[in-house]
């Protein structure tokens, strides 16, 4: 079981997490002793926790503008990238989002160990329209943008923005989802990546910004 950071990591989480690296390793053994006995995480994942899950999530931070102050993750399931932005950005106050109890038990436990002073709501995004909004919505491997975005756009406060980690289907989701985003207020939708010449596969969002008008609601599941 490899848990500890690897040689070519250290560098690149050094630089996100500073002198919070502590908690990350903290988190990263948590994951790889109840993870996957708890269905949060597969198998074959405990070998690239830091790669595939913590530096990539961790990298979401450099996406997130210093105006933030309040944030949300959307089906946050094992606290990626939740869990990881809270390690990398203390100053932001985050609520983490999900549907399922086991994870929000999970999510419970893990800010209750780590002290990171989250708020943990179980309920589907769809839920919380009209009730709750955010400088800063977050979602990772949730689902496709177009309905990702009826999910988390009426939760982005009028000026804010939309932060989906994608992968090489970003440009194709945009295109795909821009009726959908116009709808919902969202504006211009632009691709970002981060880790280049860090990591070897960088991190890939998608930012879409809420216009100040806008009032519709979404619709769909959460």
């Amino acid at each position: 079981m490899q848990i500890e950071l690897p040689e070519n990591l250290q560098q690149v989480a050094a630089r996100l997490l500073g002198d919070r690296l502590p908690l990350a390793e903290r988190f990263v053994r948590l994951l790889a002793q109840q993870g996957v006995e708890r269905g949060l995480i597969g198998p074959r994942e405990v070998d690239r926790l830091w790669e595939r899950h913590l530096v990539n999530c961790a990298l979401l931070a450099d996406a997130i503008g210093p105006e933030v102050r309040t944030l949300a993750d959307v089906g946050s399931g094992a606290g990626l990238p939740g869990v990881v932005i809270a390690i990398a950005r203390p100053e932001l106050e985050i609520t983490l989002i999900e549907t399922m109890q086991r994870r929000t038990t999970w999510l419970d436990e893990v800010n209750g160990e780590l002290g990171l002073g989250l708020e943990v709501v179980r309920a589907r995004a769809e839920e919380l329209h009209g009730i709750r909004q955010f400088d800063a919505v977050t979602a990772r491997a949730v689902a496709a943008l177009d309905k990702l975005a009826r999910w988390t756009l009426p939760l982005v406060a009028p000026g804010g923005e939309l932060l989906a980690m994608k992968g090489s289907s970003a440009a194709q989701e945009i295109e795909k989802a821009h009726k959908v985003l116009t709808k919902l207020g969202g504006e211009d939708p632009r691709i970002t990546t981060h880790g280049d010449g860090e990591v070897e596969v960088p991190t890939t969002v998608v930012h879409v910004r809420r216009r100040a008008e806008a009032t519709r609601k979404g619709d769909g599941r959460g």
